[in-house]
């Protein structure tokens, strides 16, 4: 079968709706999709009859309400479509209520004290911009999910209301420069993941990465990522086997995915979609992950999708391709061609420097996990300091405005609304910056800072939040203005002049960067417990609040489960260390340096004037690395243990930073230089260059 007949078969897209429903139902979803308008029970009822057919058609049994709580997965509850006949069998029914309404125990989510654990209900909601699908034996329905009380639990509310906050904003800017057949404004978003396969019986044998999903001991093989020769190199047939049955299964479901290659590191691979409305996205995204992880377990692999796997070698991002359009089809991060679209263009393209100056800290927040602290920072990752990328020629075009100067690139031209300079305004008119945390890319910006098992939710959240703010501060200030030419030219210009701190071009993997970012003033918030906090600065909660994103409860609940999150998952690594250090390793190291010192002895034995100097130093050397690796799996363990008796979430999270973290690099330390010691055969788990090379 070829592609086009089968992309989205199993999706009730557009094109299923139009063909199943009558026309007048067709015409008040569609409405309700674009417009928002409220859904009516008649209508609900033929969507979900149709629906329902649709999908019995397609071999389900069940029906789900698949939503998005803040676990950072996905979560589902499956019931069947039969409902009893009077004559003892049962027939098959969906009704519109069962489709706009769910009821999922809300208890056992993270709510970050929004709820009691006694306070149960909770419901999900149908979102009808995101098509129902079915995978498996079940039709899968996107919602939301709430509280009893109306607060959100999870990340697609907030995301939907974040959206819907930027096409208010951006319509009074669009209506100031006369486009009145536009009718809204939507933010696309398309996710480049970064993933690992490893070979899965050798994962069955690493406790770490069962426990965890990274390794946490190993010592650096021979070969890592030198020769830069696994980079878009030649794809090994059983990961080609493993690119080919994933890209199948994602486009069944209607996914974009478009581009798979080899990473930097051994065993890493990436696989890009084309941008879609950014809801639809972050559906997809969380469905291409867990897909991932299907399928490399039908080819005898596991997909890791930790930011950090592996030390020595890349770690994994997400990078997360942002812009705005109309639905006109303008893309409002696209130079244009006429001085119209120009002035228009360089107004958007403001807002978002403006937006990402204003609340770095919000941007930086809303990657922040332990795994993702572990990254930025290193190889193929920008820093921790956020910072946009313009590239030198659209840079010198803004200094010109900023200065009110001729701009002196292809024409002499004074930079005033028009910029008739800019339609010469290429694309690849400058080099991409691998290093900049926030990149311009001709038409979208490219936020690299994401880790690759987050969800894409919360960036996106914050992103369009921020710029949303950004435009409502730019309508309010041009709405009634005299002279509108000049008062964009003057808006421009102070925006520029105000923040163009945050604009770096150069290498952000220099510290002397980081030197200079602190002079500008830019924040250097390294971890999680750094940056979390600054979810409730005042000016954070105002503009979130403001644009009713989120509520003041609901932020304060977002703090304590990120914070929590982040206790829990050190804890698990702490635990886990101990766990593999006094049952595995201990034993293994002791094991071999008995057997070194009895072939000493036996040597001794047969010639007494024998030196056996090699086997005196590496039982010197082992035996000081088991009293090291014994006193440093004690000291973790006492630390854990009086973790216990705190109870303040920020006092844990600093004290993990601070304390457990240094601790467990330390018994790491130990433990990897022992592994180099010890003999191979005596080893209890399989080592780097097994897990890194071992899937051809």
């Amino acid at each position: 079968m070829m592609i086009p007949e089968y992309f989205g078969s199993m999706v009730f897209d557009d094109r299923v709706m139009k063909a199943r429903l009558s026309a007048d139902v067709y015409r008040s979803l569609r409405k309700t999709i674009d417009e928002g308008t409220k859904l009516d029970l008649s209508v609900a009822n033929a969507v979900a009859a149709a629906m329902k057919d649709w999908a019995v058609e397609k071999g389900a049994t069940h029906f789900t309400h698949w939503f998005q709580p803040m676990t950072g997965i996905t979560a589902e509850k499956h019931d069947s479509f039969i409902s009893p006949a009077p004559d003892g069998r049962v027939i098959l029914e969906f009704s519109g209520k069962e489709l706009i309404k769910g009821e999922p125990d809300a208890s056992s989510f993270p709510s970050g004290g929004l709820r009691a654990t006694f306070e149960a209900r909770g419901y999900t909601a149908w979102d009808p911009t995101s098509y129902a699908f079915v995978k498996g034996k079940t039709l899968y329905i996107p919602t939301a999910f709430c509280s009893y009380g109306g607060e959100a639990l999870d990340k697609k509310t907030p995301l939907l209301r974040s959206m819907e906050a930027l096409n208010r904003q951006a319509m009074r800017i669009l209506h100031l420069f006369g486009n009145e057949d536009v009718k809204c404004v939507r933010t696309s978003v398309g996710p480049e993941q970064e993933y690992f396969l490893v070979d899965a019986e050798l994962y069955k044998r690493r406790p770490d990465l069962i426990f965890t999903g990274r390794t946490l001991f190993g010592a650096r093989p021979p070969k890592g990522q030198e020769l830069d020769d696994h980079y878009f190199g030649t794809i090994k047939p059983r990961v080609a086997a493993y690119m080919e049955e994933l890209n199948q299964e994602l486009w069944k479901l209607g996914i974009l995915a478009k581009t798979e290659h080899n990473e930097v590191a051994p065993a890493q691979h990436e696989l890009a979609p084309i941008y879609t409305t950014t809801n639809l996205a972050t559906d997809h995204n969380q469905l291409t992950m867990e897909i991932m992880q299907t399928v490399a377990a039908r080819h005898g692999m596991v997909c890791l999708l930790h930011e950090k796997p592996f030390a020595g070698v890349n770690g994994s991002g997400k990078h997360n391709n942002w812009s705005m359009s109309t639905d006109t089809g303008v893309n409002l991060l696209s130079p244009g061609e006429t001085p119209h679209e120009n002035a228009q263009f360089l107004l958007f393209l403001c807002a978002v420097i403006q937006a990402v100056d204003d609340y770095q800290d919000l941007l930086r927040t809303a990657v922040a996990t332990a795994g993702n602290d572990h990254r930025l920072g290193a190889n193929e990752a920008p820093p921790a300091v956020v910072s946009i990328f313009l590239g030198d020629e659209l840079t010198a075009v803004l200094k010109s405005i900023e200065a009110d100067a001729p701009y002196q690139g292809t024409e002499r031209t004074r930079m005033k609304l028009g910029v008739p300079v800019l339609p010469r305004f290429l694309r690849d008119t400058t080099d991409r910056n691998r290093t900049s945390p926030f990149a311009f890319t001709g038409n979208k910006f490219e936020f690299r800072m994401l880790g690759s098992s987050n969800s894409i939710a919360c960036a996106n959240i914050m992103l369009n939040s921020a710029v949303a703010d950004t435009l409502r501060k730019f309508a309010d200030r041009l709405e009634g203005a005299e002279d509108f030419e000049g008062a964009i030219h003057a808006l421009i210009q102070d925006t520029l002049r105000d923040h163009k701190r945050i604009i770096f071009n150069g290498n952000g993997y220099d510290d002397a960067w980081l030197e200079e970012a602190e002079r500008r003033g830019l924040a250097n918030l390294r971890t999680t417990p750094d940056c979390v906090p600054c979810l409730l600065e005042q000016k954070n909660m105002d503009m979130l609040t403001g644009l009713k994103v989120y509520t003041k409860a609901e932020l304060e609940s977002r703090y304590e489960i990120t914070m929590e999150n982040y206790c829990k998952t050190v804890t698990i690594e702490a635990l886990t260390m101990v766990d593999m250090a006094r049952r595995d390793i201990l034993p293994a190291v002791e094991t071999y340096t008995s057997r070194v010192a009895a072939s000493a002895a036996a040597k001794k034995a047969a010639d007494p004037e024998l030196l056996c100097a090699y086997e005196k130093n590496l039982v010197r050397r082992l035996s000081g690395l088991t009293d090291r690796i014994a006193g440093q799996t004690e000291a973790l363990e006492r630390l854990m243990a009086e973790l216990q008796t705190e109870s303040d979430v920020t006092a844990t999270a600093c004290r993990i930073r601070d304390e457990v973290l240094p601790s467990m690099s330390a018994l790491r330390a130990a433990v990897d230089e022992a592994e180099t010691l010890t003999a191979s055969d005596c080893w209890p788990y399989p080592t780097y260059g097994d897990l890194l090379f071992s899937v051809r």
